[in-house]
């Protein structure tokens, strides 16, 4: 058994079994592994940054890493677009770099180039290969900080010879160590911000938003002056029947800090406190202003679920809270704020204004136990920009879509 087959073999007794690849002439040993190893399916991509995309996606979805394989520095650098959106994402992957033959580097080939430096810019995890025998050992020390919860990526670079090379076997497979748990002392504190009856907005983030935590924070909403809101491009986000309906934090500035004015405290479990993807002039940078108090429940690295459901236990929260039911399709929206509301299915605001026959208004409700806050008065400016987005948008031979003239041009 050679490098390259000890390590997929090692990916797989792991339950790693599919590979995003764009290999050259340095990872043909891996080609040949793929074809020889049972339970590792390879799929080709024709470009870089497809390949690390679609690992990118598949960790998001699948719960587990994504691997890639790609061709020295410049393959590499090739994906490291998308490779930043999932190190903002905190998706678990694991690339594998091949690289030249140890005795070839010194000759500086044309593709010879700084690896190391290239994945330390995306990854927290980055390793050379030395050796075939330490070949699986390696990249099951990378398989366990790719893991951690959240999610981190981890690079493996591996010569060529060292593929080749004699290995020793597969590796033993490595424990995963859990997320660090949030202390009692913060969950008391949060629990006492909640029951000051002071207007609190819960801001949700990362793991928070798949199903436990979600039922969890909707527990917590149940508190008088609490509302639940998330970030503006969660990673992956958990939707339908018996999961809250929550508030997206809008895009711009404006409306981002008017959609926190109306809260005193800000409770962050499993998210940063928010800030503008821009600097715009005469705006600050972070959206809760210096007279709220931003509390950190749990930072995106720690156990969020656990601190979640530890609070909504601390506060006297039902065990069990009915959200988003549907209901009957004949019913009436009702624009009121009180817990029993009825959302548009569709368009997701309460209105009274939506009917449920045949044609464009075909709507089903939602009916959602967590409060809808109306939404935030925005400034005038926040107005005019979007105006000015939507124009520029059908200004070249379009008109609004359902306005009088609306064509398309060739």
């Amino acid at each position: 058994m050679n490098g390259a087959e000890s390590l997929i073999k090692t990916l797989v007794a792991a339950g790693i079994d599919v590979c995003f690849a764009n290999p050259g002439t340095t990872e043909m040993p891996f080609v040949r592994a793929f074809d020889e190893t049972e339970g590792m399916r390879a799929v080709l991509c024709l470009f870089e940054g497809v390949c690390t995309g679609a690992a990118d996606g598949y960790a998001r979805m699948a719960d587990k890493p994504g691997l890639t394989l790609l061709h020295l520095g410049p393959g590499f650098a090739n994906g490291i677009a998308y490779l930043h959106d999932a190190r903002r994402a905190r998706s678990p992957i694991i690339n594998l770099i091949g690289d030249h033959a140890t005795w070839h580097l010194a000759a500086d080939a044309p593709l010879t180039s700084d690896i190391e430096s290239l994945a330390s810019a995306v990854s927290a995890w980055v390793r050379c290969n030395r050796s075939a025998e330490e070949m699986s050992g390696d990249v099951a020390d990378a398989i366990v900080a790719a893991s951690i919860k959240p999610g981190s990526i981890a690079t493996l670079i591996v010569p060529h010879d060292c593929q080749l090379g004699l290995s020793g076997g597969i590796a033993a497979i490595r424990p995963v160590p859990p997320p660090p748990t949030v202390t009692p002392e913060v969950i008391e504190n949060a629990a006492a911000m909640l029951r000051s009856g002071e207007p609190t907005v819960l801001f949700l983030g990362g793991i928070a938003l798949r199903e436990r935590g979600l039922k969890a924070a909707a527990r917590i909403a149940l508190t008088p002056q609490c509302r639940l809101m998330c970030e503006t491009f969660p990673a992956r986000w958990e939707r339908g029947a018996g999961l809250p309906v929550i508030e997206r934090l809008p895009y711009f500035p404006e409306q981002a800090m008017a959609a926190f004015a109306p809260f005193r405290n800000v409770i962050l479990a499993g998210a940063r406190s928010p800030v503008a993807f821009f600097g715009y002039p005469g705006l600050p940078s972070y959206f809760v202003s210096s007279e709220q108090h931003a509390f950190v429940l749990a930072s995106p690295d720690d156990d969020v679920v656990d601190a979640l459901e530890k609070l909504a236990d601390l506060i006297g929260a039902p065990p069990d809270t009915a959200t988003n039911i549907s209901a009957d399709p004949t019913a009436t929206c009702r624009p009121d704020n009180s817990r029993d509301t009825f959302r548009c299915r569709r368009c997701r605001h309460a209105s009274k204004h939506h009917s449920y026959g045949r044609g464009k208004y075909k709507h089903r409700p939602v009916r959602s136990s967590i409060a809808i806050r109306p939404a935030p008065q925005l400034p005038d400016a926040a107005r005019r920009r979007d105006r000015t987005w939507h124009a520029m948008r059908y200004r070249r031979g379009h008109s609004l879509p359902g306005s009088p003239g609306h064509h398309i041009s060739g």
